[in-house]
């Protein structure tokens, strides 16, 4: 939700912000701006999508140093609870997430077209000070693109731009990140195997492509975004990566394992990370679950034997072990 629309939204009884934190049903209404539809996926179709949200960024251009660069990102990893932690950030009083779409993707796909573009998704300054005014907060802007973590030259992108920027990667179990990952793809239709012959042609696919987008900033890899779906859960090494850029202080890892059981407590943690204060909760409902047949056995044993070292490396880094190594 933009300022603008925070704004507009505040002086009405069905808030989207506000003590109760009740989000409006979508529906098609007059007082619904644009930026609005924008983010709502059941809206417009693709094409129409993206035709408005390039006009609206070329429209935005001339007010993009007037605008509020992030000062935390949710990095990732896909399919792991992004977009539900995202939808419940954005619901605090003080955060505005991105305004023409929720995952902007300018550090892994479009970093070509430049940093006013990127601002260019992201509220006035003075209309976000505007909507919080009398709330007692500070307004702070974010997006959410889980490909950040896993894109070979994201990390750096982003120390580069944002030096100040705090991170957030959510985790899950990675057997069940990768059938979801594959199930995520073959909805959306960039996959046509079988989950477990996408399994096998992924390590063909992805043979040398990290090391062609670190070589070349424009270079662009089908297989790598859609069909990576064992070496996304490869947590450990992409947190090294991010530590490298980062430090651990400005990291956050939430176990989606520990935040859909228990959100509030999880929500507490993020929210002492990014140094806001706690103005009530938030509806926490889980998003964008696709219902799948169960996994053959035989694939999930040989997965699960597959990421047994990256586990154990991981539980390291993390000085605790993973959730779903406490269930096993």
């Amino acid at each position: 939700m933009s300022a603008a629309d925070k704004t507009a939204t505040s002086a009405r009884p069905d808030a989207g912000k506000g003590a109760a934190y009740r989000r409006p049903v979508p529906a098609l209404r007059p007082d619904r701006t644009l930026s609005g539809y924008m983010r709502d996926p059941k809206s417009l179709n693709p094409a129409l999508k993206q035709a408005a949200r390039l006009t609206l960024v070329a429209a935005r251009l001339p007010t993009s140093r007037a605008r509020i660069l992030p000062s935390f990102l949710i990095v990732g990893a896909q399919r792991c609870g992004t977009t539900s932690l995202s939808r419940q950030l954005d619901e605090h009083p003080a955060v505005f997430g991105s305004v023409l779409h929720e995952e902007v993707h300018f550090f892994d796909v479009s970093y070509r077209r430049g940093l006013s573009w990127y601002r260019c998704h992201f509220p006035l300054l003075a209309a976000a000070r505007r909507a919080t005014r009398g709330a007692d907060v500070t307004p702070v802007s974010f997006e959410s693109s889980p490909y950040y973590m896993f894109h070979p030259v994201a990390p750096e992108r982003i120390a580069r731009d944002l030096p100040e920027v705090r991170l957030l990667v959510l985790l899950r179990d990675p057997v069940e990140r990768a059938y979801s990952g594959h199930a995520h793809e073959v909805a959306h239709g960039f996959e046509t195997e079988s989950f477990e012959a996408a399994l096998e042609l992924e390590p063909a696919r992805l043979a040398g492509q990290a090391e062609r987008i670190a070589a070349n900033p424009d270079y662009f890899s089908y297989s790598h975004q859609h069909h990576s779906y064992i070496a996304r859960g490869q947590y450990v090494d992409q947190l090294q990566r991010l530590e490298r850029h980062f430090g651990r202080d400005r990291l956050h890892v939430v176990d989606s394992g520990d935040f859909f059981p228990d959100p509030e407590a999880v929500y507490d943690g993020v929210l002492a990370f990014l140094g806001l204060p706690n103005r009530g909760y938030p509806a926490f409902k889980r998003r964008n679950a696709r219902p799948r047949s169960p996994m053959p056995d035989s694939v999930r044993k040989a997965l699960e034997e597959h990421y047994r070292p990256y586990d154990e490396r991981l539980a390291a880094w993390l000085g605790t072990e993973p959730s779903w190594r406490r269930q096993s």
